[in-house]
């Protein structure tokens, strides 16, 4: 039982963690796009404002969110789902500018629908053992 709270309390503590780098990530991510929007396409923008959230994102999920040593093993599970997320996020992207919505807000129920995913994913591949 008390094992069970234990878990349960770093599993939980785990989440807001995540919370907090998953959000500085996609305001960082969510930045750079704006930016970019001013020189080139919405695709390529959330590509470029993708890559300069995933350096950190990287660093802050290995030694805040999940507490792990960062090991190439770690950040090839990292990279991998990290595509499987940006591929995911650029068919939510297209699909929400399809339907009309604002470039602009595009990445906003992106981001609802993607990050849930990507913190599965993410978990899975840094806390494997």
């Amino acid at each position: 039982m008390l094992r069970d709270e234990i878990k349960n309390k770093e599993m939980l503590g785990e989440i807001v963690r995540f919370i907090i780098v998953g959000s500085l990530a996609a305001a960082i991510q969510y930045g750079t796009y704006l930016l970019m929007l001013c020189w080139i396409q919405p695709l390529f923008a959330n590509t470029i404002a993708y890559l300069v959230s995933f350096i950190f994102n990287f660093i802050a999920s290995t030694r805040y969110t999940f507490r792990v040593k960062s090991t190439k093993k770690r950040g090839v599970g990292f990279a991998f789902s990290h595509i499987i997320n940006y591929l995911l996020q650029s068919v939510c992207l297209q699909l929400c500018l399809w339907l009309g919505v604002s470039k602009q807000i595009a990445l906003v129920p992106m981001f609802a629908i993607c990050v849930p995913i990507n913190f599965l994913l993410v978990r899975f591949f840094l806390r494997k053992k």
